[in-house]
């Protein structure tokens, strides 16, 4: 599959950093008009009206490469990314401990920007990871080692990958169309899973589905009710303080995975509330990241 590289166009960054767009030959499901994408170089890096989804690569050196790579879906309730982060700062800390780190800017749902926006950050997500699997010998991966990664609302998006990549409606018939869009893995932080009335996260399901949808649209998308017996082992982490997301949805998925004996990993803190990122202000929530390695490690 290397021949696929000449398909995108690359922009450098550094030898090991670079960012590619997902949809080279045109972005689907989306229109015209759709308003032009905004940064807001704050204390985080905000970003909002994505229409251009593409993916930024941090590759370790080949020496310490394990073959693993992550592709991280920055948080930020369906209506903005963190991009950094959430983003960025966690591909920086992957390559630390040798795995490929893959930041995903993807669409934001919006009626004036998609004729369906419940779609987008799917199709992309889905894209994006065919993308990293088409690259795998050139970037030094093992396409059999490519997880997701997701903060907040990023957690309902990586979920939904690893529960709904065969979701028909999502499909781009393209040139990547054969490769699997199943993620390996999924990572799940402080998620949002559920958009069921008692613990789901009003905002993301507001921003993806509407502030009025129906009892369908509601359970195909709370992800705990989408778990089978090939949903990808997950590793979750939550605080039992998150006030924005409540800690339910990581404990119902990890019900769900466990009543289909999917391996999963949960750690549940007491404090630290919501957005926390690497935790590196947190104090013992810093030592969180060291957990996932380890997770990482024995798979």
């Amino acid at each position: 599959m290397r021949f696929l590289l000449l398909l995108f166009v690359c922009v450098p960054l550094s030898a090991q950093e670079f960012k590619i767009p997902i949809w080279p030959s045109g972005v689907p499901n989306q229109l015209a008009s759709a308003p032009e994408e905004q940064r807001e170089p704050r204390d985080i890096m905000w970003i909002t009206n994505v229409t251009t989804p593409d993916i930024e690569v941090y590759l370790p050196t080949e020496r310490s490469a394990t073959g693993q790579a992550v592709l991280i879906c920055p948080g930020g309730g369906y209506q903005g990314l963190a991009y950094n982060w959430e983003g960025t700062d966690i591909a920086r800390w992957l390559n630390s401990k040798g795995i490929a780190g893959i930041v995903l800017k993807y669409r934001l749902p919006s009626e004036e920007a998609q004729p369906k926006p419940y779609l987008a950050p799917l199709q992309d997500a889905k894209q994006a990871i065919r993308t990293v699997r088409a690259n795998a010998t050139d970037w030094n991966i093992n396409p059999e080692k490519i997880g997701v990664m997701g903060f907040s609302a990023g957690g309902h998006l990586a979920s939904t990958l690893g529960t709904l990549y065969h979701h028909p409606e999502s499909d781009i018939s393209n040139e990547l169309s054969n490769i699997s869009a199943r993620p390996d893995f999924l990572v799940l932080i402080y998620p949002v899973i559920s958009f069921m009335d008692d613990i789901g996260h009003q905002g993301s399901r507001n921003n993806l589905i509407g502030e009025n949808p129906s009892t369908e649209m509601i359970q195909a998308f709370s992800n705990e009710l989408n778990v089978t017996e090939d949903t990808p082992p997950t590793f979750l982490l939550h605080s039992r303080d998150d006030k924005s997301v409540p800690v339910l949805n990581s404990v119902r998925f990890y019900q769900s995975l466990n009543k289909h004996q999917v391996p999963v990993e949960m750690h549940l803190y007491p404090h630290g509330g919501h957005g926390y990122a690497l935790g590196l202000d947190q104090g013992h929530l810093k030592l969180w990241p060291e957990l996932l390695a380890q997770w990482l490690s024995s798979l």
